[in-house]
């Protein structure tokens, strides 16, 4: 009896351990961009799920968000449609938008509304079309500084978070892609191509702002920001906003929109964005539960949340 207590001691000391995270973001809304290896990697994809629905009956209220990059290329390539990007954006014909509405909420949103629902009647799927939860006006490209049409590319200009709060209120786990209607109410009603393609880590930073989420986390495929890339893999683990914003300039292009969401959010309302790495196991329950974290922290300049580490 006596070993079999001792091998469970340190079970009870990590649950102890999360106490005073779980009492902090209790009854709190947390929104996660889904991305990176997290998305492609089946082991990381099923604790991915199990994270966010460990949040959920923790108390808190998850929202996801996610792209799918890689889907979309993989898709494009089927059907023999050239993959092609400008500035590090996709450029999104007609033809290429029809594809990625299908992937993104046919394909990618419906497996991971699976793998959260095998835990019981939770994730419900949307996109930013629905109930006008996401609108957005063309963004053009700046390329050698002219500025270029690369397509039915985004930039969020409103979001009516309306539907998503009641979905949270019910008690559900909304998993949202990163598509939007068009603000213009004449391309608006012309179909497929009334619809915007949004960059997933900015429409995760605008709905965790409109939703005044306690939370944003980015998943990726690195530690973090690092302080010195490539001369150095030491991670910054907190920085105020404006110490991100004197460093986006320098920072490499895969970073950019992801830390101009944190840098949004924070400036926004929400009380902290963190950056992960996807490729672990359960980062987001190290980050959230314990003590350490993992990652990168982002915080408001005038920051007073009591404790925050």
């Amino acid at each position: 009896m006596s070993a079999r207590k001792h091998t469970a001691l340190p079970k009870a000391r990590t649950l102890i351990e999360a106490l005073p995270w779980l009492t902090r973001h209790h009854g709190k809304t947390v929104v996660i961009k889904f991305g990176g290896n997290a998305m492609v990697d089946e082991e990381l994809k099923r604790a991915f799920a199990q994270d966010v629905v460990f949040l959920r009956h923790a108390g808190l209220r998850p929202v996801v968000v996610h792209g799918g990059g890689p889907q979309i290329s993989a898709q494009l390539d089927l059907l023999g449609l050239e993959s092609e990007f400008k500035a590090g954006l996709r450029v999104t014909t007609p033809e290429a938008m029809n594809v990625v509405r299908m992937v993104l909420a046919g394909q990618v949103q419906r497996e991971l509304v699976g793998l959260l629902n095998e835990h019981g009647p939770l994730a419900v799927g949307m996109t930013g079309e629905d109930a006008h939860l996401m609108a957005a006006t063309k963004h053009f490209a700046q390329v050698d500084g002219e500025r270029v049409d690369i397509g039915r590319v985004g930039e969020i200009t409103a979001i009516d978070p309306g539907a998503v709060q009641a979905l949270l209120d019910d008690g559900r786990i909304p998993v949202i892609s990163s598509i939007a209607r068009s603000s213009d109410e004449e391309d608006a009603a012309s179909g497929a191509s009334g619809i915007f393609n949004v960059n997933a880590d900015t429409a995760a930073a605008a709905l965790a702002a409109a939703l005044g989420a306690e939370t944003l986390m980015v998943l990726t495929d690195v530690e973090g920001l690092y302080e010195d890339w490539p001369n150095s893999d030491e991670v910054i683990s907190r920085l105020t906003a404006t110490e991100l914003e004197t460093l986006l300039p320098d920072l490499a292009s895969g970073m950019v929109p992801k830390m101009r969401g944190c840098l949004h959010a924070v400036r926004n309302g929400v009380h902290t964005a963190r950056v992960l790495d996807g490729r672990v196991q359960h980062s987001i329950l190290l980050e959230i539960f314990t003590d350490e974290g993992i990652g990168t922290m982002v915080v408001p300049d005038a920051n007073t949340i009591e404790g925050a580490t």
